[in-house]
């Protein structure tokens, strides 16, 4: 595919696409916990809300993308190191929300460290990889650093979609 690591990196910083958060037509998030079992919860509420949304043509790879942010969160952004976190941190919390044609998966954690695509030249890798996948099913992708009261970023990745009937 000829995909580097450093010019992945350049769009990586930014907000969300100039979107008008008040044409949001849906909108669902859930939190979830800080162990490893958040990965399968993660998919089954993409499948329900994107069935809900009727979007199960993106099933697939939204839900790869999805698995891939919760993963990243999870293994790299909560405090603990990289076995299992800890249960006692704020959990990551899983956005999805729905434009006339675009679907926005946006990931919440609690961590300022930004998503680093791993530089490796072995795909066979069973970790590492993640990024490079998001950046391959997604239509674009993102994070940026929260501000406010919120610590943390939000890595998010968007799909475009078939306008509702």
């Amino acid at each position: 595919m000829g995909t580097n690591g450093s010019t992945m990196l350049k769009p990586l910083r930014q907000g969300l696409p100039p979107l008008d958060p008040a044409a949001v037509s849906s909108a669902a998030s859930c939190a979830l916990p800080a162990r490893y079992e958040a990965v399968g919860e993660a998919r089954r509420f993409t499948r329900d809300t994107l069935g809900q949304w009727g979007l199960d043509e993106r099933f697939d790879d939204v839900c790869l993308v999805v698995s891939e942010l919760v993963t990243n969160a999870l293994r790299h952004a909560l405090p603990g190191g990289h076995g299992c976190p800890r249960k006692d941190v704020a959990p990551v919390r899983l956005h999805l929300m729905r434009w006339a044609e675009r679907l926005v998966c946006a990931v919440r954690d609690p961590s300022h460290e930004s998503p680093v695509p791993q530089d490796s030249d072995d795909f066979s890798a069973e970790s590492g990889r993640g990024l490079f996948l998001v950046d391959s099913f997604a239509d674009s992708w993102g994070w940026h650093p929260l501000a406010g009261p919120l610590e943390g970023k939000v890595v998010w990745a968007m799909f475009h979609v078939d306008r509702p009937a």
